[in-house]
């Protein structure tokens, strides 16, 4: 697979991810405890795709690696909203493992694009 073929097929798959994070925020309790929790994994996990994306369109290797370690400290701090949802009992565990399977995928996919560059 050629890196344009990998960049578009990471960029959909951050995209389905972030759809997933926004799924699962909704499921949350009401509670003013889980509103925080809400907003945060929103953002973070959000912004893993949206980071992804700006560096693909960055004007220099610079900025690309520093989109990329956006994304990675992104993808890292919706695993730890996750480990807290999940330590709350918040949501079903077999729905949050699949979400947070695909957190680890992606932050380990950002760690070695970094590593390379």
């Amino acid at each position: 697979m050629d890196n344009k073929t990998f960049a578009k097929q990471l960029e959909y798959r951050t995209r389905q991810f972030g759809i997933s994070i926004i799924k699962l925020s909704t499921a949350l309790p009401n509670t003013i405890e889980s509103n925080v929790i809400r907003n945060q994994i929103t953002k973070s996990g959000t912004s893993v795709g949206a980071n992804y994306r700006e560096a693909n369109r960055s004007r220099s290797k610079r900025d690309f690696k520093n989109k990329i370690k956006i994304s990675e400290s992104e993808a890292s701090e919706t695993q730890y909203w996750l480990e807290i949802i999940n330590d709350m009992n918040w949501i079903e565990k077999d729905r949050l493992n699949s979400i947070n399977n695909e957190a680890k995928e992606l932050l380990a996919l950002f760690t070695a694009i970094s590593n390379k560059l």
